[in-house]
């Protein structure tokens, strides 16, 4: 199970932090993946971090702005988002699965357990 929490109403330029609670599995052998769904718009991948290996992508969106990392101990994933601007506005979602590879990482069906999402808004 995922839990996915942190949204909220932000300024362009500000920050927040996303944060997926995972129970039920450990986060060393899934992967974890962020995904965001904007208004009208399909599923994008947002970023990703391996299982085992740690390796992380990002998309190029959100490249030098977002970082994802996890806590093994607190067995949640986060997504730091920094420099916000309107277009990345969007519901986003956090994502798991066993036995992803690196490429797949940013792909949604790739992924087996999905959380319900929180609403990102970027706005003055």
């Amino acid at each position: 199970q995922l839990q996915a929490s942190g949204g909220g109403l932000v300024q362009p330029g500000g920050s927040l932090r996303l944060s997926c609670a995972v129970s039920g599995f450990s986060l060393g052998y899934y992967a974890i993946g962020w995904f965001r769904q904007a208004p009208g718009k399909g599923r994008e991948g947002v970023s990703g971090i391996a299982s085992r290996s740690g390796s992380t992508s990002v998309a190029d969106s959100v490249k030098g702005r977002f970082t994802i990392s996890r806590d093994h101990a607190k067995k949640t994933a986060y997504l730091q988002m920094n420099s916000l601007r309107p277009e990345d506005t969007a519901v986003y979602y956090c994502a798991a699965s066993q036995t992803i590879i690196y490429s797949q990482l940013g792909v949604p069906s790739s992924y087996a357990y999905w959380g319900q999402g929180t609403l990102v808004t970027v706005s003055s």
